[in-house]
């Protein structure tokens, strides 16, 4: 059902309210699509990844062990922010858990699609033992 003009004039006023109160925020809700944001995210986590790199660089050869080990930290923290942020823009981090994941993305052309979890190392080690012994 659409809003009426007086309700959509109302809504209006709140927006450009909210817009004149934190343009910083307006901004940021003003986009479209949450992908940009995690795209921006992964750029600052590569350019903390080429920090950590100099900073190790830096302490290897200066010989300032905490400085180095400082530096593999960064790139450490700035791997797993830009991991983080890229799972989510590809749709790999939703906290919704098990119960309402989506359907599988097709698999790329030539593979058969799984159905169910995968068994794991040791039940297709025990398989792949029953066959060749049910083979002999």
């Amino acid at each position: 059902m659409p809003l009426s003009e007086h309700e959509q004039r109302l809504l209006d006023q709140i927006e450009q309210a909210l817009y004149a109160e934190d343009p910083k925020w307006a901004n940021t809700v003003r986009i479209r699509d949450p992908r940009n944001h995690y795209k921006r995210r992964l750029v600052k986590a590569s350019i903390g990844f080429l920090l950590g790199v100099v900073l190790l660089m830096v302490g290897v050869v200066s010989q300032f062990i905490l400085l180095g080990v400082g530096g593999f930290v960064v790139m450490l923290l700035a791997c797993l922010w830009g991991l983080s942020s890229w799972k989510k823009m590809n749709g790999f981090g939703d906290s919704a858990g098990a119960a309402a994941t989506p359907a599988a993305p097709p698999g790329p052309p030539g593979k058969a699609a799984r159905r169910g979890p995968r068994p794991g190392f040791m039940e297709r080690m025990e398989e792949r033992w029953r066959r060749r012994h049910d083979e002999r």
